[in-house]
Parts: structure tokens; C-alpha cells; sequence
């Protein structure tokens, strides 16, 4: 199978399933609540190498994955909805495909109250500060309330990079960097 094809079908299953618990999620009257936990294992996820390798990787057998999801969802408390709902993801063996349905799930949410959702590259974790000033700076710039969601990627060396719909801001280092050394090799 093709990647495309493959990433068409990993982001089709994170769709449906983020939709799922949408639903349930708005039945319940617990979407902010939702995601913050969602919130939260994104967060565990991006600090554990081990949990990383956990939800990857097909060494696992469903029971294994069951089981260390159920202590996880112990130790750190996720609420009934979100705790049942990792637990038939580890279940049914589509953890592999959780943080798209992170990710699907802050889509519809901020399309539920009318929020526009900027991807932000950043080569650290933003500050609270930093993050209600980037809001404040996206909302001017496109008239909406933007909900951000922040990836943390070293490798930009500094700056950040934003994407909001089909628009890209790069101010990253390294992207300033490669310009530099384009730059240097024309003029020698």
C-alpha cells in the first residue's frame, strides 16, 4: 500500500473514532473537559519515549496495551468518557492512531464554537504567556478565535512556524538559516 494511501486510512480512522467521541463528548456536556484530557495525554505521550513505543509499535498484543493503558488511565485519573474511550482504542488496536484522533477530536471542537485552528511548530514548549500572546496575535490577524495546537520540534533551532488553513508563516532559524546559506553560494 502506497504511504498516501496509508495515511489517507490512519487519518480516516482517527476521524471516525474523534467523531465518536465528539458526539459523546457533546451529549455529555464535556467537551472543554474532554479535551483537556486529551490535552493531557498528548502531553504524556510527547515526554515518554516509552509510551511513544507503546502506541506504535506491533510487538505489543492488544492485552498488553489494555493493561498499560488502564494504569495509565488510573494513575493520572482521565475521567470515565475519556478513560473508557482509551481503553476500546487499546482494545480494538488503533492506538497507533491516537494522537490523530487528538488532533481530529481539537477540530471539531473549535469548529463547535466557531475557533479556527492554527498548527504551531515551536523548538520548545510556549509559556502560558507566550501561547495567550500568539492567540491574541492570530486573532488579530484573521478576525477569529484561534485555538493553537503546539508541536515541539528542536530541529527548527528557533522561531516558530505557523500554519492557519492553507497559510504558512515560517520564521523559524533554521528556515532563515537555509535562506542565508542560498544567499552566500549565489554571491560566491
Amino acid at each position: 500500500m502506497p504511504v498516501a494511501d496509508t495515511s489517507q486510512l490512519i487519518s480516516g480512522v482517527a476521524e471516525r473514532y474523534a467523531s465518536s467521541l465528539f458526539e459523546l463528548a457533546l451529549d455529555a456536556g464535556s467537551i472543554e473537559a474532554v479535551g483537556a484530557d486529551l490535552t493531557r495525554i498528548q502531553a504524556l505521550i510527547d515526554g515518554s519515549d516509552d509510551l511513544k513505543r507503546l502506541i506504535v509499535s506491533p510487538v505489543f498484543s492488544a492485552d498488553d496495551q489494555f493493561k498499560a493503558i488502564s494504569a495509565l488511565v488510573e494513575k493520572f485519573g482521565f475521567s470515565g468518557l475519556v478513560g473508557n474511550f482509551l481503553k476500546v482504542v487499546a482494545r480494538n488496536r488503533r492506538l497507533f492512531v491516537l494522537p490523530g484522533i487528538i488532533k481530529a477530536f481539537r477540530l471539531l471542537a473549535a469548529r463547535h464554537k466557531g475557533e479556527i485552528t492554527a498548527d504551531v511548530t515551536s523548538a520548545h514548549a510556549l509559556t502560558l504567556a507566550q501561547e495567550i500572546e500568539l492567540k491574541a496575535a492570530l486573532k488579530g490577524v484573521t478576525g477569529k478565535d484561534v485555538a493553537v495546537n503546539v508541536t515541539v520540534d528542536p530541529s527548527i533551532l528557533g522561531g516558530l512556524i505557523v500554519k492557519v488553513g492553507s497559510r504558512q508563516i515560517d520564521t523559524s532559524l533554521r528556515t532563515k538559516l537555509s535562506t542565508l546559506k542560498l544567499a552566500l553560494k549565489e554571491v560566491g
